[in-house]
């Protein structure tokens, strides 16, 4: 996986009290921007049901029905 180097900024308490307990910061910090992402694509899905709920559809009954044959 390719990688970029990017810039974040701590409280300084915050980040001295990770540094005490030996949290890894950069894997911390790719955990949870993983986690807002999955968290922002959940959210956009759940939108796009929402503007486009599922409607009955007659040709499920029929593809259905033809199956049966």
């Amino acid at each position: 996986m390719a990688t970029i180097r990017t810039t974040i900024t701590l409280d300084r308490a915050m980040a001295e009290q990770a540094r005490d307990l030996r949290i890894n910061i950069s894997s911390a910090a790719r955990e949870g921007v993983a986690a807002s992402i999955k968290e922002a694509l959940a959210e956009a899905d759940r939108e796009a049901y929402r503007r486009n709920p599922e409607q009955p559809d007659d040709f499920w009954d029929h593809a259905q029905a033809w199956s049966d044959a």
